[in-house]
């Protein structure tokens, strides 16, 4: 690969794994957060991008004729920028089919949950009322499922008396600011493969 890897951050709330991931490995490693796109205006992660001199925008579904066109445009915007990979970090809405096409292979998300149980929304409320002793945090390749793509990275904690979905989420919160950089580092690195001979397993190498 020639130049740094770009990454494209999309967010949808306060941005606290954008802020990980702009205190960790930009500017470092051969990665440069490049681009932040939020689902609306005035959230606090495009004030993080703001802050930290990164190019950002909005990009609200009622601005765009569908939700189709929004991911377009979305699209568009990243590519204009040279992004190589895109990074899901709280982005709460479903991405079209036609917008992954654009970064075949090079989408990630995380999740607040040990996949493949507890996808979607409200996971951690799962999990909890499920009464689960062990929770965690999957980063994995985005595909056309609800979090179903294959897994890059996973870490587990031990919670078993947690009975409060808001203390799991920051006991969480900590790993995923871990977990997400270092698969930015991983795939910046070349390090990451699936398994030619079952595609769901992701191979990683130091």
């Amino acid at each position: 690969m020639s130049g740094p890897l770009r990454i494209g951050v999309l967010v949808s709330g306060e941005g606290t794994n954008l802020q990980a991931l702009l205190d960790t490995v930009h500017g470092r490693e051969g990665i440069e957060v490049t681009a932040v796109a939020g689902s609306r205006a005035g959230i606090p992660a495009l004030a993080r991008a703001g802050a930290a001199g990164v190019d950002h925008a909005a990009f609200a579904v009622g601005d765009h004729a569908d939700r189709a066109a929004r991911d377009m445009a979305i699209a568009d915007w990243l590519a204009q920028r040279g992004v190589g990979l895109v990074v899901l970090a709280g982005w709460m809405q479903l991405l079209t089919p036609e917008f992954l096409d654009r970064f075949p292979g090079a989408v990630v998300n995380v999740h607040p949950a040990l996949l493949p149980a507890f996808p979607g929304l409200n996971s951690v409320e799962q999990a909890v009322a499920y009464g689960v002793k062990v929770h965690g945090v999957t980063v994995h390749f985005v595909d056309e499922g609800v979090d179903t793509g294959p897994i890059i990275l996973q870490r587990a904690i031990e919670l078993p008396d947690a009975r409060d979905p808001a203390e799991v989420r920051g006991a969480l919160r900590t790993i995923e600011h871990a977990l997400v950089p270092e698969a930015v580092r991983l795939i910046a690195r070349g390090a990451v493969s699936l398994d030619p001979e079952n595609p769901r397993i992701v191979r990683t190498s130091a």
